[in-house]
């Protein structure tokens, strides 16, 4: 079980955690989902994400489109990005069909402490960043974020994150 707690403290930080620690790890069928507040990094590590797997198109916040698929471009899994922030229930979730796509594609649902129940077997990222105080105009990235990964079931006993 993975249960560790890093820091980022820029964004080119958040998006390495995704393209070297995060995704090395992953394969078709797997689920991570995204906690944090709004400028936490979820976007910007799910960018880091979707190069390292070699997906087509450029990540972005899908929050009005609520999920986009992003095409393998090196015969990898596609990656689903989902932003579940505008959705009002499990139930809404549930209606975008998500798991007609979750075995063939690596699915990343921000705001998504109700995609639990997609799959026992999941990575969930918890993102803090500060919060309140002077803002620091030498620090644009809005301070050094701190997060926790942990996994859930079977899928991911006896895995450990590259490089910790």
């Amino acid at each position: 079980m993975i249960d560790v707690t890093l820091e980022a403290p820029d964004a080119e930080a958040m998006r390495d955690l995704g393209a070297q620690v995060i995704a090395p790890l992953l394969r078709s069928g797997d689920l991570v989902i995204l906690t944090g507040d709004l400028g936490a990094g979820k976007t910007t590590f799910t960018q880091g994400l979707g190069s390292a797997l070699g997906v087509r198109g450029d990540i972005a916040s899908p929050t009005f489109i609520i999920a986009r698929t992003h095409p393998s471009l090196v015969d990898g899994p596609d990656l689903v990005h989902v932003d579940a922030y505008r959705l009002g229930s499990l139930q809404e979730l549930d209606d975008l069909d998500l798991d007609t796509s979750l075995d063939d594609a690596v699915t990343v649902v921000e705001w998504g402490e109700g995609a639990a129940s997609l799959s026992e077997d999941r990575l969930h990222l918890t993102i803090l960043r500060p919060r309140g105080g002077a803002v620091d105009m030498d620090d644009p990235s809005g301070g050094v974020r701190s997060v926790r990964i942990t996994s859930h079931g079977d899928r991911w006993e006896g895995i450990a994150l590259p490089g910790l």
